[in-house]
């Protein structure tokens, strides 16, 4: 081969090879790199605390129990016209990963029940004392032990007394001239002074003979709260022998909290349930409420009034009142549970359908057994998130949301948390 040829040759195989290389190389080359523009919007605005939706940070980090923080991306919120927060989206899978449920906001009559604990006490105006006004001596005691049950004009002691004897004796003495008229009825006037029975007067009277002892008798069907007479004993003026309680009506102190008295009523009906009779219930009637609260615990008692004809009920025992407030307007309310409460504000999360849910600030106003009252920023029949809606929350910064569309740069942490936490 001429040596002139040998450049030629060698110039077509290096342009060959060059020719065939571009041809591989656009055959195996890798897809284009995303624009810039697409990898902005997947970038995360900030990265928001698990457990605060308050506290974010411009840099992924973690909690102080270790947890991530969250990445919020822009093309999954959009500003809601309705209340100005920042609506969430979420896929179908994660609907159903958090377990969602709602329902819709409705129109319920709230009836504030309350319960308390009540104690048995005794009618404090069926509570009768014994006491002599004579000094004397027992002589005879019918009624020996506490806790015995008496009927009205059970005799419970016979006594002797100088002074009643005495005044017999002047009676009998004083002859039946005008004079003498005057002096008999005063000394009838003594003994009625000294509360003797009629019956043992008029006896006496009638027979004009001496009635060395004088009954003391029951004044109404009860038992025997105290005892203190004994056989023999010396008795004074004023002594207390007995006190003899009715207990066919009795009371029940109840212990209401002070948020509670507001729906606290004298002639309210009050349902009562004790322990020992398991089976029933005894209704009653508020019959005052007392004008003092316990600075300790905070409670006002209640009385409440109870019939106990068999007397069932015994004093100190405990039972489970519950009072019923009268039927109130119905207005529009929402589970407990539906409503996320800052301590600054109340809100709901208001399903919109396909995944989002609209975070809603409302005016909240009475909880009354697992609902509560919503007077503002909800209309009927809007559904509300009553379930997972805290870890909806969680998806999402509520205010930091919006203000991730701006041009600012992001907030820095508001927890001090450093990249990869402690």
């Amino acid at each position: 081969m001429k040596p002139s040829v040998r450049p030629i040759l060698l110039l077509f195989l290096l342009a060959g090879t060059g020719l065939g290389g571009y041809w591989l190389g656009r055959k195996t080359a890798p897809p284009p790199s995303p624009a810039p523009e697409t990898a902005a919007a997947r970038r995360p605005l900030f990265y928001r605390n698990p457990m605060n939706p308050q506290v974010t940070s411009p840099v992924p980090a973690k909690d102080d129990m270790g947890m991530d923080y969250v990445p919020v991306y822009a093309e999954g919120l959009t500003p809601s016209a309705g209340s100005g927060e920042a609506v969430i989206h979420l896929g179908p899978e994660k609907v159903q990963k958090l377990g969602v449920r709602s329902e819709p906001a409705q129109r319920r009559a709230l009836t504030h029940v309350i319960r308390a604990l009540g104690v048995v006490e005794i009618d404090e105006r069926r509570v009768h004392a014994i006491t002599p006004r004579f000094e004397g001596w027992i002589e005879r005691l019918d009624v020996n032990t506490t806790g015995q049950p008496v009927r009205p004009g059970e005799v419970l002691l016979e006594a002797y007394s100088p002074e009643l004897v005495s005044t017999q004796e002047e009676y009998r003495i004083a002859g039946s001239g005008a004079a003498s008229r005057a002096l008999r009825e005063g000394a009838i006037q003594r003994l009625r002074n000294w509360n003797v029975p009629e019956s043992w007067l008029r006896r006496f009277e009638a027979s004009g003979e001496i009635q060395r002892r004088v009954p003391f008798a029951s004044p109404v069907n009860g038992i025997v709260l105290e005892k203190n007479a004994v056989q023999g004993m010396r008795f004074m003026p004023g002594d207390t022998l007995f006190r003899v309680a009715d207990l066919s009506t009795v009371w029940v102190i109840a212990s209401i909290f002070e948020q509670d008295l507001g729906h606290v009523r004298v002639g309210q009906t009050a349902r009562i349930g004790f322990k020992a009779y398991p089976d029933r219930s005894f209704d009653g009637r508020v019959a005052y409420v007392y004008p003092t609260v316990s600075d300790a615990v905070r409670t006002a008692r209640v009385r409440i009034e109870l019939a106990n004809p068999k007397q069932l009920l015994k004093p100190a025992m405990y039972g489970d009142v519950t009072l019923q407030a009268a039927e109130a307007e119905p207005v529009l309310a929402v589970p407990d549970s539906a409503v996320l409460d800052s301590g600054t504000r109340q809100l709901v999360l208001v399903r919109l359908g396909e995944g989002r849910f609209e975070p809603r600030p409302v005016e909240t106003g009475q909880r009354v057994e697992g609902y509560t009252e919503i007077r503002r920023g909800l209309s009927e029949g809007e559904e509300v998130v009553t379930r997972a809606n805290f870890l909806i929350d969680s998806e999402s910064n509520l205010r930091a949301a919006i203000g991730g569309f701006s041009t600012e740069p992001a907030p820095a942490p508001t927890d001090h948390s450093m990249p990869g936490g402690h």
